[in-house]
């Protein structure tokens, strides 16, 4: 009897059982991944699966020249790609895939549990039974075929031709070593700003490798002049203007009220453009602690086309448009990991967010983290899957930049070299592994050479340079509350949980304690980590991990806080890590979306899903920013807005304001801020109590704001209304009267 004749004496072959399965899915054993058959509702044909559905990727051919060297590449000039709409059907009609109702009630699940994550904390146990069974529910889902991610573009099998520009590398390095010694005077100036931006742009072009896309360009254009100029809109066209429009009333609507106040920081900011104006270009501003300069030369950028002045408006409207202009890059990022469909879901989610909003309404430096982050980790990311160095180069530059940003910003070459090492480690590097080192020094190498100037100032100045990292890292202003290990631990912790938990405690930049996502975004974030999880178990994909690492390693600026704690976590201090999550999140209702499959019907079913759920969000995000945060931030801001009010009045009566003071009280307001809505933005207002009598000798209506509170006299500045009752005995007080508790203030008013 041949070996292919069944034997009758022979045990019964015995089917796999799910715990097999899921020994083979994740290869804990050394067997083969046991393959599923179709599960088809009974009575419907069976579908096509989603691997033979799914979108293939197909490499084409880039010939690119540099100084006659010419380099064969096959890249792939797209990465994962999705029908938006029902336009191409590769399935007969008739044929539909089963109705993902497991799937669905995972979601429900997990929307259910991450509601209850919502303040006040007293249903958290119930939220997370909730999240159980939704995780139980999603585990069921992918083990019969329902929830799948689409797939990751292929990796390109290119190599690098290791070629370079002599003559423009030869000539960039003394230029930039040049440049490195006239900036050690901390300035700006029309000479050394020439000489450095000549030396990036000869050391970049002499990496840079054309691709002769120009003949195309000339081609399309005498195209349009032969045969006119049409315009053609599509419907994925128009969902792409809705989606900017969108995203576009939720940063900048309310813009000059919400937040209302602003406090001692935008003061500091104030005063730095000021400096600038008065011919003071600094490279690294040393006022409060010191901070990197770009934000101080965008908003009297900002200042001059808006008119709007040194004021706390152009602060608000300067860093509203940067964390508006970081969203197209989670735009191509999301298309280049996930798709156009991921790419317009994570587009929407972080431009309605009430966390990239809320820290792009501030003032402060806060969205430059991840207005950098973004593009740097979209070209690091296309660089190793197309093994195109001019990706590298790319990053390079946003890296370099992002240093001259926002400090958290400093930890970015880690997730860099954390990148290229997991790349490195996985297979998609196979035949790349040589070139990988060249590729890291060519980016470091462009970013060091942007960096010049800081790094000029850094190497003069190393402590003030480093003040306030290290005030947060080590004992420098305080001594540490325990092991440095443990209170690491802990902030991490605490950092993974802010997504779905407890934001901090930080009023000025969050709404305290309550999770940084909301309750849609929450739910599908929490999912996507799980199914990119499973999909990076199954597949070992470098990328799959990355974006699981990138998450706590673009959090370490706030879990790095370890002489202060209660400051993690931080929602601008790990403001970058809101660029994987959002991407999570669009990969999880991508998938869940793909699940439902195709037809004219079930594309209608899709569609309302996904607009269900983002209308939920808006709705949701708009509260949190619009009413939620605005009353918590108003509660705790001081009114300074309704002092330069009193300002202004006065000067347009008296046409002065030399004479105007604030009297200093303890935990009261910063005395540079009315002056600043009074548009001095140079002056400090305060009179401290002992210099009081000094104000008789000046001619003149006067004018004394001083701390107010009827309801708690120990908060009444009684000393200053006493002194200046004894000095002008014909003084006028009145209260003003605040709509807000506790904000009032004393006008005592002298006139000629």
């Amino acid at each position: 009897m041949s070996d292919e004749t069944p034997n009758s004496n022979q045990p019964p072959v015995q089917e796999p059982s799910v715990l097999d399965y899921f020994k083979s899915l994740f290869r804990f054993g050394r067997g083969e991944r046991i393959q599923l058959p179709e599960f088809v509702e009974e009575g419907q044909p069976v579908a096509v699966s989603d691997q033979q559905s799914a979108v293939s990727h197909q490499p084409s051919v880039i010939s690119d020249q540099i100084e006659g060297t010419e380099l064969d590449r096959e890249t792939i000039s797209q990465p994962a790609t999705f029908q938006p709409f029902d336009q191409a059907q590769d399935k007969p009609s008739n044929i539909q895939t089963p109705f993902p109702w497991r799937s669905l009630l995972a979601l429900v699940l997990a929307l259910l549990g991450q509601k209850l994550f919502e303040p006040p904390p007293a249903t958290i146990p119930l939220g997370i039974a909730l999240y159980i069974m939704a995780l139980s529910t999603l585990g069921w889902a992918i083990y019969r075929g329902e929830w799948t991610l689409v797939p990751l573009a292929e990796t390109s099998e290119g190599t690098d031709p290791l070629t370079y520009r002599r003559l423009a590398l030869i000539i960039s390095l003394p230029l930039a070593l040049w440049a490195f010694t006239l900036f050690t005077d901390n300035l700006f100036t029309k000479t050394n700003l020439l000489i450095w931006l000549v030396a990036i742009m000869l050391f970049v072009s002499a990496f840079w490798i054309n691709q002769n896309k120009r003949w195309s360009l000339f081609a399309g254009l005498s195209g349009i002049f032969r045969n006119g100029f049409t315009i053609k809109i599509s419907s994925w066209t128009l969902l792409l203007i809705a989606a900017t429009a969108l995203a576009f009333f939720f940063r900048f609507t309310q813009n000059a009220s919400v937040p209302p106040e602003p406090f001692s920081d935008q003061a500091e900011k104030i005063l730095d453009v000021y400096d600038i104006t008065q011919g003071q270009t600094h490279i690294f501003f040393t006022r409060n602690t010191g901070r990197e300069g770009f934000q101080m030369y965008w908003t009297l950028l900002v200042a001059n086309v808006f008119g709007t002045g040194l004021s706390y408006l152009s602060l608000k409207l300067g860093t509203a448009i940067l964390g508006f202009l970081t969203l197209p890059f989670i735009y191509l990022l999301g298309k280049e990991i996930g798709g156009p469909r991921v790419a317009l879901f994570a587009f929407i989610l972080a431009g309605i967010g009430y966390w990239p909003n809320v820290i792009s309404r501030i003032g402060l430096r806060f969205p430059l983290y991840p207005l950098f982050a973004a593009p740097t980790l979209l070209f690091l990311i296309r660089g190793l899957r197309t093994r195109n160095r001019n990706d590298f180069l790319l990053a390079g530059l946003f890296l370099g930049l992002g240093l001259h940003g926002y400090s958290p910003m400093r930890i970015v070459p880690f997730v860099v070299i954390a990148a290229f090492g997991l790349y490195w480690l996985h297979s998609q590097s196979n035949g790349a592994r040589r070139e990988l080192p060249v590729w890291l020094a060519m980016l470091g190498l462009v970013a060091l050479m942007v960096f010049l100037p800081l790094l000029s100032y850094w190497v003069g100045h190393p402590a003030e340079f480093g003040f306030r990292a290290f005030t947060r890292l080590s004992g420098t202003e305080r001594e540490l509350q325990g092991s440095a290990i443990e209170i690491f631990a802990s902030n991490v912790w605490k950092g993974l949980k802010m997504y779905n938990f407890d934001d901090g405690e930080i009023w000025v930049n969050s709404i305290p304690h309550r999770p940084a996502l909301d309750i849609v975004t929450g739910g599908l974030f929490v999912i996507g980590v799980v199914l990119v999880l499973i999909r990076y178990l199954r597949n070992r994909h470098w990328l799959d991990l990355f974006l699981l690492i990138s998450i706590p390693l673009l959090q370490l600026p706030s879990t790095l806080s370890l002489a202060f704690p209660g400051e993690n976590p931080a929602l601008n201090r790990a403001g970058g890590a809101y660029i994987p999550a959002f991407i999570l999140s669009a990969l999880a209702l991508d998938g869940l979306l793909t699940s439902l499959g195709r037809g004219k019907i079930r594309s209608i079913l899709i569609w309302s899903i996904a607009g269900l759920l983002l209308y939920y969000s808006a709705f949701q995000n708009y509260d949190l920013v619009f009413s939620t945060f605005y009353n918590s931030f108003r509660q705790g801001s001081w009114n300074t807005s309704d002092i330069g009010k009193e300002v202004k009045e006065f000067e347009k009566t008296y046409g002065r304001t030399d004479t105007v003071w604030v009297v200093p009280f303890p935990h009261w307001v910063d005395t540079r801020l009315p002056a600043v809505w009074a548009g001095i933005p140079n002056r400090d207002m305060a009179m401290w109590p002992e210099e009081l009598p000094g104000t008789v000798e000046l001619t003149g209506p006067k004018l004394f704001i001083v701390k107010a509170n009827i309801e708690d006299p120990q908060w009444n500045d009684q000393e200053a209304l006493d002194i200046l009752n004894s000095l002008y005995p014909k003084g006028q007080l009145r209260l003003f009267d605040s709509d807000v508790l506790g904000h009032d203030f004393w006008v005592f008013f002298v006139p000629q």
